[in-house]
């Protein structure tokens, strides 16, 4: 039962940075987009992730759920010692939907619309660079459960040159996200050439961060490049993710919206696994102490067996529901779009 946990786990992260990423990443987008467009930019984004945007959120908290039944004292070191990223993350979430809905929604068009569309294009900004910067505090080996200053203990594992560069790393995947699963969405010629650009823009900021996380971690100490480069499972996945990324390159936009979409989605799962993969099962690395892994934290077998049974019920009621919302809009947005045209 525990390799049940695990596989719920690592599917509902990878679902939340690849449809939660792609959320982020419109807001992320809207900030590169030029003044006069950013109107029509957002008619297509609302159009996209209006209704669904808030559903996105469900995989974060399976994610949430499972880290505190089911690895406790995972849960407990992420939520001591990453508090401040962590708290930071949910200010931006909170931030990204109030003003998504205020925006969108509000009855009298003022001033206030300045504040929100600020609010929202920062939240969507900062709440995926906090989240990249707690992925590289838990895997960054600065975490010390023995610190006895406030600054050892809760700000030095996430404030350094790595987990920041994992953050704006992550960042870029969620802006490339959006904008390839946007290129598909856009009905106006304008739009749809803007948001090939920035797709390409975005490849390029993945690929360049990227490499700037490995050059970091060289610097920095971290045991990433050589361990990644001596397995050969992670080197064949990596080179199938930049194959992708290269088809997708001259692929973009080009009528195929399922195509491009799964591409995108293969790239970053790609990059995801690699990373896991590599870790796995650690999902803590400490400085002082042994790593904390989905094994030595895992819950008692009643405990884990419990879990498991309820994920597994549960996914059979709340996955055809998400699955026939996706669906259902995007007949809706097709039947938009024939009217618009």
């Amino acid at each position: 039962m525990l390799y049940v946990v695990i596989i719920f786990l690592c599917a509902s992260l990878v679902m939340y940075v690849i449809l939660g990423g792609a959320d982020f990443g419109a807001g992320i987008l809207e900030i590169f987009t030029p003044s006069s467009m950013r109107d029509k930019f957002r008619d297509t984004t609302y159009k996209t992730i209006g209704p669904i945007w808030e559903a996105n959120h469900m995989w974060l908290i399976i994610t949430i759920v499972i880290l505190f039944v089911g690895f406790p004292p995972i849960y407990t070191m992420l939520s001591v010692h990453l508090h401040i990223p962590l708290a930071l993350m949910l200010i931006g979430i909170i931030g990204r939907g109030t003003a998504f809905v205020f925006r969108h929604y509000d009855a009298y068009q003022d001033e206030m619309q300045k504040v929100y569309n600020l609010i929202f294009t920062y939240s969507s900004f900062i709440t995926p660079l906090f989240l990249g910067l707690t992925f590289g505090a838990a895997v960054g080996g600065e975490i010390d459960p023995e610190a006895r200053t406030f600054y050892g203990a809760y700000i030095h594992p996430w404030f350094n040159l790595f987990s920041l560069s994992v953050g704006l790393f992550t960042v870029a995947i969620c802006g490339f996200l959006a904008a390839v699963f946007l290129v598909g969405e856009a009905r106006k010629e304008e739009v749809r050439s803007l948001i090939i650009k920035k797709a390409k823009l975005f490849m390029i900021l993945t690929v360049v961060v990227g490499g700037l996380v490995f050059i970091v971690s060289i610097i920095e100490d971290v045991p990433l490049v050589d361990l990644i480069l001596t397995e050969w499972i992670t080197v064949g996945v990596l080179c199938m993710a930049t194959i992708a990324l290269i088809l997708l390159w001259f692929k973009l936009g080009r009528g195929n919206r399922k195509l491009d979409r799964f591409l995108g989605g293969f790239v970053v799962s790609a990059i995801l696994l690699a990373f896991g993969y590599h870790y796995y099962p650690d999902i803590i690395i400490v400085k002082a102490g042994e790593n904390l892994s989905l094994f030595n934290s895992a819950a008692p077998d009643n405990s884990i067996s419990t879990l498991a049974w309820a994920l597994m019920i549960g996914s059979v009621f709340i996955l055809p529901a998400l699955f026939y919302l996706l669906y259902s809009f995007q007949r809706s947005n097709v039947s938009i779009g024939k009217q618009d045209k």
